[in-house]
């Protein structure tokens, strides 16, 4: 199924604002690290391609501008790469292993009587991310540190 670039980067921002970021899943998934650059490109990528773009042109004038930009462009890009990332990573089924994890989280969760989606045949990240949401934000601690 192909996908426009704005769906994957809407994807991706509901995806980075799902997925627990835990010092559980750092090992096991490579989401948590992607979300934590993406956050930080966010804040820091924009001033920085503002301060490359004024910086070249208070010094060299209009000379190096078209560089700068080129510059700027990149340090643009590098945000908007983690969240293409993270949209097309959501729509991936998830592999047989990971599968039955999630099975297996879905069935003690629903036996510990929390409110979950209904199972899926085939789930992607996405499903994953929000069933580790609810685990992390709902149970205590003791029962999600047997799953890590």
């Amino acid at each position: 199924m192909a996908q426009t670039v704005f769906t994957l980067f809407k994807d991706g921002q509901q995806y980075m604002q799902t997925w627990p970021v835990k010092k559980e899943l750092y090992p096991l998934f490579p989401e948590c690290r992607v979300i934590s650059a993406t956050k930080l490109a966010i804040k820091t990528m924009p001033p920085l391609a503002v301060l490359t773009v004024a910086s070249a042109y208070s010094v060299t004038g209009v000379e190096t501008l078209p560089n700068a930009v080129a510059m700027a462009i990149f340090f643009l890009s590098i945000p908007v790469q983690g969240l293409l990332w993270l949209g097309h990573r959501s729509n991936q089924w998830l592999p047989p292993s990971t599968s039955s994890w999630y099975r297996d989280i879905h069935q003690k969760m629903r036996q510990q009587g929390c409110l979950v989606a209904t199972m899926k045949s085939r789930p992607k990240y996405k499903e994953l991310a929000a069933l580790l949401k609810t685990a992390f934000d709902d149970l205590d601690k003791a029962f999600t540190q047997r799953w890590f």
